[in-house]
This record gives structure tokens, sequence and C-alpha cells, in this order.
């Protein structure tokens, strides 16, 4: 029983530490990655429990084996947008416009009543309050409404032509284009080369740029090393 105990409490600071090392996004939403480093993790801290015969550091290695797995492949997909794409995909539009793209959801083999439960779930009855529906690689759902239902601020109570019917998107991630933001927005390379050159800014000296088709922009340079 003791030798239980013991096992139980050294598989459990050695789970702790590996949380912590791998960062603290793996106490949010599970990325695909992270989902599948969580069933392993907790299979191996299992056996290692139930199992006295099972060396205790025949658990204690594969952990901190598919802790620096994860940590290394984090580090990648900061650094790769394709690898980011690869190990989790893409956010995927569901509504457009208003518009219910009917193929992605076929893709994602997602019914119109899990489409109308999950907009329930944010506080959409009606699906003509949504502009743009997006699924994001997590697997959760993200409403953007239009502006007609959009909760009041201080600027759309004094100006209620300020509230837009279309997002920002990222334009600029860490100093890298991406030109089908530029695209949906109907902008062209022309107007942001206007912008960066009026901020005196180029590509690579950009955190974050995000923008709408109305000319809205939002600017953060990165932080001086």
């Amino acid at each position: 029983m003791f030798v239980v105990f013991f096992r139980t409490l050294i598989v459990y600071f050695v789970i702790i530490i590996c949380l912590r090392v791998m960062g603290k996004r793996q106490l949010g939403e599970l990325q695909p990655s992270e989902f599948v480093i969580a069933i392993l993790i907790s299979n191996i801290a299992t056996l290692s429990i139930e199992d006295t015969d099972i060396p205790l550091i025949g658990a204690i290695v594969p952990i901190i084996t598919l802790m620096s797995a994860e940590v290394i492949l984090s580090y990648i997909t900061l650094k790769s947008g394709k690898a980011q794409v690869l190990v989790s995909g893409n956010p995927v539009v569901i509504i457009r416009n208003g518009k219910i793209e009917q193929k992605s959801m076929a893709e994602l083999r997602l019914s119109i009543e899990d489409l109308m439960s999950q907009l329930r779930i944010k506080g959409f009855f009606d699906i003509e309050e949504v502009s743009f529906a997006i699924v994001e690689t997590n697997g959760e759902l993200s409403v953007f409404p239009k502006a007609k239902a959009q909760p009041l601020t201080g600027e759309t109570s004094k100006n209620p032509k300020s509230a837009k019917d279309f997002p920002p998107l990222v334009l600029i991630s860490d100093g890298v284009l991406c030109s089908k933001s530029l695209s949906a927005c109907n902008l062209s390379e022309r107007w942001l080369s206007g912008v960066l050159k009026k901020n005196e800014l180029s590509e690579k000296d950009i955190f974050l740029m995000t923008c709408d088709p109305y000319g809205n922009y939002y600017i953060v340079e990165k932080e001086q090393k």
C-alpha cells in the first residue's frame, strides 16, 4: 500500500512539472497534438501506478520524452506557419457574410443541428444575426455578429454606423504577410505599402497587424531585443 502511495506522489509531481514546462496553454482548450500528449501521459501514469512490477523509471522516462517532444514541436510551430498548419490545421469559416458555407460544413462533418446548438451556446438563437462563424483548430466555435446584433458600446451608442459587419483579420503575423487576408478585405498591396510608409515600418518590424474592408487597421510593433 505504501509503495503505491509513494509511486503515485512521485508520478503526480513529475506530471505537474512537465505541464509547467510545456506551458500554461495546456490548461485551456487543447490542440490535437496536445490532446494526444495528454492521453498518452495519463495512460502511462495509470499503468505505472496500478502495476508495481513496472519500474518507476519506466514511467518517468516516457513522460519526460513526451514532454520534450511537445516543447520542441511547439517551438517549431511557433516559428513555422506551415508546421502550424500541418500539426493543428486551419480555422474553417462555416458562415461567411451571413451565408452558410455548406461545403465547409460537409468537410467538417458538421450538421445543422450541431451548428445551431453551438450558436445557441454562444447566445445566438437567430442565425440571421450572425455575420461570421469560424470553427477554430481546437474545435471551438467563434462567432462575429452582424452590426444590428452587436451590443452597444460607448462608440456605437454615439455613432450607430460605427458598428461593423466584418471582423478584423490578421494581416501580418510576426513579420509574415498573409496575402489571403489582404484579398479577403479587398485591399491592395499598394494600400499596405502606404500604411507601412506612413508608420515608417516594414513588414519585418511588425509583430501583429490586423485590418478590415473599411480600411481600419491596428499595428503592434516587435519589441526590441
